[in-house]
């Protein structure tokens, strides 16, 4: 059975012991992003998030910013271009080795990677950026109040924070109830902004439309397109995925390739000013 949250005064809630309660009854923190990372970079370029996502900030060619969970570099690299510095930083080793590389590739000198997790992050060990950017990372983050406090006294100018939006899980929630199982999906970026307020901080929101439905060359392919956490499932639940997939994607007669108009993704900026 869901639980039932019922909410007699806001001012009486504790938003990041829900946060927290909410990612426990996801329970699927600790994906390898080590196997993930070379296909990440694929996937990323399928839509336009990051030109959204840069067009949405408010940066200079002066400022410095702190990446804070930037993968193999999707974001960081294009970034780099339009500030004077920035620390990228990230919790898996074979991420960097992919963003080190390209920046070699490239011949970009502006951009320091360090190994490092958000949750350990804070002012004392970094210092003061400009910008302290946040993107894809936070729905992995068990308790936010930390994490937010650090990052805002991080920054002097702004912070840049990036989530899943609610229309993100759409085919993954149908499917559930394909296989009648009750869907346990990420909390909602709304406890998030709650959060905030209730430290003082009034953030604003953005929904990113970063373009168009996500498209597969094979059922195999959307399978293994990083969204659907196989171990959640029994064998007998795997099973039925294909055949559920089947019925859901319809393939484009000019292009072969299969698409479902409600698998796309949905991602929401928040952000404030310091």
């Amino acid at each position: 059975m869901t639980e039932k949250i019922i909410i007699s005064d806001e001012n009486k809630i504790d938003w990041d012991e829900l946060w927290t309660r909410k990612m426990d009854q996801k329970g699927d923190r600790g994906k390898d992003w080590s196997k993930a990372a070379i296909k990440y970079s694929e996937r990323a370029s399928k839509d336009n998030y990051t030109e959204q996502l840069i067009s949405n900030m408010i940066i200079s060619k002066e400022d410095t910013v702190l990446d804070v969970g930037c993968g193999e570099g999707s974001v960081t690299i294009p970034l780099s271009k339009e500030v004077s510095h920035i620390t990228a930083i990230d919790a898996t080793e074979k991420m960097l080795e992919i963003l080190d590389e390209r920046l070699e590739s490239k011949g970009i000198n502006n951009v320091k990677t360090i190994l490092d997790d958000i949750n350990d992050v804070n002012c004392k060990k970094y210092g003061h950026y400009d910008i302290v950017l946040a993107s894809r990372v936070v729905n992995g983050i068990k308790s936010m109040k930390k994490v937010f406090s650090n990052l805002d006294e991080i920054a002097n100018k702004y912070v840049f924070i990036t989530l899943f939006g609610p229309n993100n899980w759409i085919l993954e929630k149908d499917f559930h109830k394909f296989i009648n199982k009750e869907y346990k999906g990420a909390p909602s970026y709304t406890i998030l902004i709650n959060l905030l307020a209730e430290m003082g901080i009034y953030a604003n929101v953005i929904n990113l439309d970063v373009g168009p439905v996500r498209t597969y060359k094979t059922i195999e392919e959307a399978i293994d397109n990083g969204k659907w956490n196989l171990a959640k499932f029994t064998n007998e639940e795997q099973e039925k995925l294909p055949k559920f997939l089947e019925k859901k994607l319809t393939e484009d007669k000019d292009t072969g390739l299969l698409s479902n108009k409600d698998d796309k993704p949905d991602w929401v900026l928040i952000w404030w000013k310091k």
